[in-house]
């Protein structure tokens, strides 16, 4: 009977530990390898074959989205015309396990020829690729999570987990932030929740609800009904926001003797609503509902005039929640 839950705990203890290990490789060759990324005026040219090369085309991507612009040349291509994308000023990111990998090898005379900088990524600091490059970064293992020690597993992974070691420690040097990974990220629910704010989605002009301080409690209760959002602003006579009626307002009210036909608004109202600017993220406008534990919020400009409104249907229906 094959134990396959046995096998697949081995296999990730194996992997586990060979990234423990790669610690003892971040060192003064890892941090020139960085410096030289931060430094250039270029791009980042990773290149690998095999699976170096689909673990390579991860680490440029991780690179490109972080704030460090890079890409993948597969070294079979690069020399049939791709090594014209290389510029003096870029950097050559050469992976290879063994440092051997003729493919790879074949291209550097003319990496050093255009003048690009190299830095070489394998297990062997006395490989040929470790000894053309202008910085070697180890990235050994002590097994592979194959038994039978042929598969590229632990190494591939060591590899991956090098590289995004890289491309985080840069995106701290360049001072990367949430809003310039946003940028990178404009599609899915992923670049909605960085990037869209309340002026994307809130209810403006006559969807916007909002009733005087002077009127009734069932004027108040029409203007959320025809508005649909839960909720109604109160204004004074300067249209400044003085207080909210929502729903829950509504509940609380029921047991009280309140007469909706004669009782004023500003009577029953919230008087210390929960506000937001137009500018806000959507996302953070999210927390803050989430924390205070309510449903809505009135957006308002510098003046606290009232300019639009949203709820959580709107969150959702955005992609944000």
């Amino acid at each position: 009977m094959n134990n396959f839950s046995k096998i697949a705990k081995d296999v990730i203890n194996i992997e586990a530990q060979s990234i423990i290990e790669l610690t003892q490789f971040i060192d003064v060759n890892f941090e020139t390898a960085c410096q030289l990324m931060l430094e250039t005026k270029g791009r980042v040219i990773v290149i690998g074959m095999g699976k170096s090369g689909h673990i390579g085309g991860k680490i440029a991507a991780t690179f490109a989205s972080t704030g460090t612009p890079a890409f993948f040349v597969h070294p079979g291509e690069a020399s049939h015309g791709d090594l014209g994308m290389i510029t003096p000023e870029d950097i050559v990111l050469a992976i290879s396990n063994s440092g051997e990998t003729g493919e790879v090898l074949s291209i550097l005379p003319v990496i050093k020829r255009i003048g690009a900088k190299l830095i070489a990524m394998s297990s062997n600091p006395n490989s040929t690729l470790a000894k053309l490059s202008d910085t070697h970064v180890c990235n050994k293992v002590s097994q592979e999570a194959c038994p039978l020690g042929l598969a590229p597993t632990s190494s591939t992974t060591a590899t991956l987990v090098i590289g995004d070691a890289m491309a985080v420690a840069l995106l701290n040097a360049r001072g990367f932030t949430a809003d310039d990974f946003a940028l990178s990220h404009p599609g899915g629910s992923l670049g909605k929740r960085l990037l869209l704010r309340l002026q994307d989605i809130m209810h403006t002009g006559e969807r916007l609800p909002v009733v005087d301080q002077h009127a009734k409690v069932k004027d108040a209760l029409v203007e959320m009904s025809l508005k649909g959002l839960g909720m109604t602003a109160i204004t004074n006579q300067e249209h400044a926001l003085i207080g909210l009626f929502t729903d829950g307002d509504l509940r609380r009210i029921l047991d009280a003797k309140i007469d909706i036909h004669q009782d004023n608004i500003s009577s029953v109202m919230t008087k210390t609503p929960t506000t937001a600017p137009q500018s806000m993220l959507a996302a953070e406008a999210l927390k803050i509902m989430e924390d205070k534990k309510i449903n809505g919020l009135i957006i308002v400009d510098e003046h606290n005039k009232p300019i639009g409104a949203m709820n959580m249907h709107d969150l959702l229906t955005s992609g944000v929640l």
